[in-house]
């Protein structure tokens, strides 16, 4: 007889013992599953309504932006896109190239210090220029010395969607004030790069042919892009269909058992 014949046989596995293992986790991954998938449909409606809001404040009637008194309760979800009117004289000098892309290509947007007739700066994003009239060269940093309000120059008056500052930098790169590189319309550096005071935490991309005729540049404005990505329903669907497959799949564990015990 041979050694083999000696050994008993090895035991088969317990499949009775790791059904209820199998259910219990796929009750856990179908519970997951279902409450990713209402999440998700929580933030679609969130993203819908923020949409139908963004949509009224830039076709609403413009109002006038922020006064300095509310300066610290400005934000995204109350002001950005608000449609306002503003009047006051350009700081050419100390206009900045911040590195843009719109769809007239690869170039800069043009941020323009505004003073206002209660003093305080508003930089305005007069608009897009391409990659070979904008840049450092074009527009080199100036400090300002001293108070630079109010302004010497033919008042104007634009209207235009306020924007959050953008700190940071852009394009996978940091802002360099040094070297007066700009990546992303951060309104606090760009500030303290030509040390400028009492200026707005916000700016104001300008619409349409709004520049006077005597600016020493004709950016293109009104380049706004509005979009939201949204695909909350496509991952809502998802989840739920994960959640459907678990469901199945113990269906079909419970069945085997079943058929095992008869």
């Amino acid at each position: 007889m041979t050694q083999d014949q000696h050994e008993p046989a090895a035991p088969a596995p317990n499949r009775r013992g790791l059904a209820p293992i199998l259910v219990v986790f796929g009750m856990l991954l179908f519970v997951l599953f279902a409450g990713l998938g209402t999440w998700q449909v929580y933030r679609l409606q969130w993203k819908l309504a923020l949409i139908e809001r963004v949509n009224a404040r830039v076709h609403a009637a413009p109002v006038a932006p922020p006064p300095p008194a509310r300066w610290a309760q400005v934000n995204a979800q109350s002001d950005e896109y608000r449609h306002v009117r503003l009047a006051g004289t350009y700081l050419y000098e100390y206009t900045t190239a911040v590195q843009a892309l719109s769809e007239l290509g690869s170039g800069y947007w043009l941020l323009t210090p505004l003073c206002t007739p209660d003093g305080s700066i508003v930089l305005v994003n007069r608009g897009f220029v391409p990659q070979e009239q904008g840049g450092p060269k074009h527009y080199p940093l100036r400090r300002a010395q001293g108070p630079v309000c109010p302004a010497n120059g033919s008042p104007v008056t634009i209207s235009g969607l306020l924007r959050i500052s953008e700190p940071g930098g852009g394009f996978l790169r940091n802002n360099d004030p040094a070297a007066n590189r700009w990546y992303s319309r951060d309104v606090a550096a760009i500030a303290s790069a030509h040390a400028l005071t009492n200026v707005a935490p916000y700016f104001v991309d300008a619409g349409r042919d709004q520049d006077p005729l005597e600016a020493p540049d004709h950016p293109v404005g009104g380049l706004t892009v509005i979009a939201f990505h949204n695909s909350h329903l496509v991952y809502a669907i998802t989840w739920y269909a994960l959640a459907l497959m678990v469901a199945a799949a113990m269906w079909w564990v419970a069945r085997k058992r079943h058929e095992e015990d008869e």
